[in-house]
């Protein structure tokens, strides 16, 4: 009923030229996913060409990011589901220190290139209180305030974005390590200089 007219064999490819169709294909797309989609997306750059393209760089970020928006929501999690107390405040009255009476003050300095992040933590008892006082120069960072103990990951005070710096009173919500953590978001270097003032028995930088 349908006329259709057959096509001549000579004109359909061999199995020879499918299979080498076949193979340029593979290797045209192996090397655009080693060159370009690992390095722009992974940060993986087995051949160094996606470092010279820009692409590494870009790859490097994103996971960057990646990592710190996990973590971020890794933190709110875990403070959704802790039972915490008042976040800390020089305008909230809070419970008398549980301490000897004992105090320390400590000034510490901190450089931070742009993307790097520091934390700092000091000791205290349940109760106890340190004042203190961070101020950035160079720059803006963002912060997040915090402690953990045995048991508790951790257990959020307050955080922000672009700051050039904050002040207030850490009040203890159990005994363990509180403290600050930066990161710089800031195109350049910054310094970050922190006061404390209070009832804690170490310092320390564990970031």
């Amino acid at each position: 009923m349908f006329n259709s007219q057959h096509p001549d064999p000579a004109d359909l490819p061999t199995t020879g030229q499918l299979l080498r169709a076949t193979a340029i294909a593979a290797v045209s797309a192996g090397a655009i996913l080693v060159t370009v989609i690992l390095p722009s997306e992974y940060a993986i750059d087995p051949t160094g060409i996606g470092r010279t393209l820009g692409l590494t760089q870009m790859g490097e970020i994103k996971m960057q990011l990646a990592e710190e928006a996990a973590a971020d929501a890794a933190m709110d999690s875990s403070a959704n589901q802790e039972v915490t107390a008042a976040p800390a405040s020089a305008s909230t009255e809070q419970p008398a220190p549980a301490t000897d009476g004992d105090t320390r003050s400590d000034v510490t300095t901190i450089t931070l290139a742009p993307g790097e992040g520091a934390e700092i933590k000091v000791t205290m008892a349940d109760g106890a209180r340190t004042d203190f006082d961070w101020s950035v120069e160079g720059g803006h960072v963002n912060y997040d305030i915090h402690a953990d103990a045995p048991g508790i990951s951790y257990h959020g005070y307050g955080k922000g974005r672009e700051s050039t710096g904050e002040n207030g009173t850490l009040v203890a919500a159990f005994d363990g390590n509180h403290g600050w953590f930066w990161r710089n978001r800031s195109g350049g270097t910054v310094t970050v200089t922190l006061r404390t003032d209070g009832a804690y028995t170490e310092l320390k930088r564990v970031v």
